[in-house]
């Protein structure tokens, strides 16, 4: 019998794929018989030669990343493997410019960029707004993207920052899997699973799944997680598939406000202090269901239509609040909290090629709509205090007793409504110059209803009068333009003007609900690949304006001094602005170095100067100057070191302010506190031999100690020195 041999062959080049099919021109005189009747199928071989790194996923469009007026970063699963992430906090230490503002009592880390928050509105699954309210899991992530600078054009009422999408594994109809097991200190322990293959021939699946079970360098902190993953591709035809995806996290945690901090200084306790009730305990629950539907609709026109369901809740109880006197006297307050969120999605998008004259058009359009449901309980203990402890002594806080009432107070439901429109078009003038040019209108409708369960006597089907706020609505056209030039084949100058809107909370003097701040984003920047995209690089300048920056009023309709921090005046100003420079370099085989630099300053400019207003020229809070990192890791490809691996990554943070921002006329002392720079040094050996790899971490070589600060009451410290084994067999 004679054989065929078909070798399919793929490029990928700044984000655009083509495949070829290469048929040899003879005929193999291959003989099948006994001991050939099990042919092993190789994978296809993937060439990349980007500029600007990986195929992202959330662009809705297929526009390459060098063509796009934007900064963009993706960290691959390689990268994520190679150096054994556990928490999405040890992935975006490769992302330049992105940085950890928080712990939030240890139930979620809170990224920042540019200094603005992600974590609220800016937080993407597969394309999708998700709750940040959780840790996310990283054993199914497939690759993290991060686009820098506005994406409210094609999102809507996302923050000026950048956008953190995190993009999961997918089906595969190639035959695979692996099974791996990390172990590490205090007590970690986290097998995985991670299966995939065909169920016919339009069919594919892929489950992962996880479980943890650890310890922490923080006495009494445990956690425990669950984790799946499951999907399935259905390939109806050549032109249409659609992907079926879903997941769910229960995550038990122990709350932990971490150290002290009085005044401006933070108390130099030792690091595994925990002065929180050994009984405090949180639960937090996420589950997400996605449905993309993707159609070629003919060789230059797209369809996709995607679907997501969205379920979060976290419930969490103990003491909280951590707020010493100067002599290290705590009265340790009572929280507990209850918050479920219900998000429903859909997004419609067109993606087309045309020309008109001489003019290349690549059009993106589509329109998005989503609904959110958001419950907060909450509840009050009787008595509001667990007891008085002194911060210094630990036999005055490390024995508890017992667990005592607590009764429902009120719950705060919002509903929010959002619709946005969106066009986007490249135009391609010449082979060099292009312009993308952009319109999006959002509509956005929100309510919070309040039940109070104190004033009102609560029975089964027997509700208490709700207290209903004014609809908030806003509406708002949202503008991009940008210039690209490209002198040279790899080589990319590009400027972009965009503009966008943030909805404020409160209402104005008169009950008024407030008018959105206005967003101006300017942009510059370098993107160059040398000696044929080994070494890639990029260099930005942003300049952000936030206008009509939401205040405390300080005045009433009426005259009288306002108290009321509900009451706000649009009476500020803010300027974020930077530099920023990303370096890919993958010099010889096998070795790949990323590294990256950032400079930032964010600044009230304009203020009203009254009683309770910001202080115009003051930085802001949780926005470090710089942030730096640098990582590089080497796999021997060929002889008799094969198979041995060796890496590094370092990771840079500089000073900044925790607590919060002073206001004028303010009697209590500096309310800042000052929160030194610091460097964390990660280090990793392997070495893969058939199947079977092992990879060795320690992080934090150095054992730094330093904090990240939300606000002055949850001020925790950084992990210390620690080691981590993974050990994995592949199918």
């Amino acid at each position: 019998m004679k054989l065929a041999v078909v070798v399919s062959i793929s490029f990928s080049f700044f984000g655009y794929t083509q495949t070829s099919n290469l048929t040899s021109s003879d005929v193999l005189p291959y003989t099948l018989n006994d001991t050939l009747k099990k042919v092993k199928i190789i994978e296809p071989v993937i060439i990349q030669s980007t500029v600007q790194g990986k195929t992202i996923t959330i662009g809705k469009s297929d526009i390459k990343p060098i063509d796009l007026p934007q900064s963009i970063q993706v960290i691959d699963g390689k990268i994520i493997e190679q150096q054994q992430a556990i928490r999405l906090s040890d992935v975006i230490k490769n992302v330049n410019g992105a940085y950890v503002g928080s712990a939030r009592g240890g139930a979620q880390e809170s990224f920042w960029s540019r200094g603005y928050d992600m974590s609220a509105n800016n937080m993407f699954k597969n394309g999708f707004r998700v709750s940040s309210g959780s840790m996310p899991e990283v054993a199914s992530l497939d690759q993290v993207e991060f686009l820098k600078g506005s994406s409210a054009l094609l999102y809507g009422n996302v923050a000026p920052g950048g956008i953190l999408n995190l993009v999961t594994k997918s089906p595969s109809f190639a035959q695979g899997g692996a099974i791996s097991f990390q172990a590490g200190s205090y007590d970690y322990y986290k097998p995985t699973i991670d299966f995939y293959g065909p169920l016919s021939k339009s069919v594919a699946y892929r489950f992962v799944s996880s479980y943890e079970n650890s310890k922490s360098f923080r006495d009494v902190v445990a956690r425990k997680r669950i984790y799946i993953n499951p999907s399935v591709l259905f390939k109806l035809n050549e032109k249409t598939t659609i992907v079926l995806q879903a997941d769910y996290l229960k995550d038990n945690w122990t709350p932990d406000f971490g150290t002290a901090a009085i005044g401006q200084d933070i108390v130099n306790l030792p690091r595994n202090t925990y002065l929180g009730v050994r009984w405090s305990n949180g639960l937090t629950k996420q589950a997400t269901f996605t449905n993309q539907i993707s159609h070629q609709i003919n060789a230059k026109w797209k369809f996709n239509a995607n679907t997501s369901y969205q379920y979060y809740s976290r419930f969490w109880e103990g003491t909280e609040r951590i707020q010493p006197s100067a002599n290290g006297t705590l009265t340790r307050p009572l929280g507990k909290n209850n918050t479920d969120e219900t998000i429903l999605a859909q997004q419609f998008n067109w993606q087309g090629k045309f020309q008109t004259g001489k003019i290349k058009h690549q059009l993106s359009t589509g329109v998005d709509l989503e609904y959110a449901k958001v419950n907060v309980d909450t509840y009050v203990f009787n008595p509001v205090t667990y007891d008085v402890v002194s911060i210094y002594n630990p036999t005055s806080y490390e024995n508890d007793h017992g667990i005592p009432s607590s009764i429902q107070t009120k719950i705060v439901t919002t509903k929010t409504k959002r619709f946005g429109a969106y066009l986007q078009d490249l135009m391609s003038l010449t082979s060099k110059l292009k312009v993308l040019a952009g319109l999006r209108w959002s509509w956005q409708e929100s309510q919070a209803t309040t039940y109070n369960y104190l004033a009102n006597v609560y029975t089964p089907g027997n509700d208490p009068n709700p207290i209903q706020d004014p609809k908030r609505l806003d509406k708002a056209f949202s503008p991009k333009i940008g210039f690209v030039f490209q002198p040279k084949e790899n080589m990319s100058l590009f400027a972009s003007i965009a503009n966008s809107f943030t909805p404020n909370t409160g209402v104005d003097i008169y009950n008024n609900t407030l008018a959105p701040s206005i967003i101006d984003q300017y942009e510059i920047g370098i993107k160059k690949g040398f000696w044929n995209t080994k070494l890639t690089t990029n260099i930005n300048y942003y300049y952000i304006v936030n206008n009509n920056l939401a205040q405390i009023a300080e005045l009433k309709a009426d005259g009288t001094i306002n108290t009321n921090t509900n009451v706000k005046a649009l009476s500020g100003q803010t300027v974020s602005k930077g530099i920023e420079l990303d370096i890919v370099a993958k010099p010889i085989i096998g070795l790949q170095l990323l590294a990256g630099y950032s400079y930032n300053d964010m600044r009230y400019t304009k203020t009203s100067g009254a009683t309770g207003s910001f202080i115009e020229g003051d930085r802001l809070v949780r926005t470090p100057q710089n942030t730096a990192n640098f990582s590089v890791f080497y796999t021997i490809e060929n002889g008799k070191w094969t198979g041995f691996s060796v890496g590094a990554l370092a990771s840079y943070t500089g000073s900044r302010l925790g607590g919060w921002n002073n206001t004028n006329g303010q009697t209590i002392p500096d309310r800042t506190i000052p929160v030194s720079d610091y460097t964390t040094i990660d280090a990793s050996v392997g070495y893969t031999w058939n199947q079977f790899s092992i990879l060795c971490k320690m992080s934090n070589i150095a054992n730094t100690l330093n904090y990240t600060v939300h606000e002055n009451y949850s001020i925790n410290p950084i992990a210390p020195r620690q080691f981590l084994t993974t050990i994995k067999y592949k199918f």
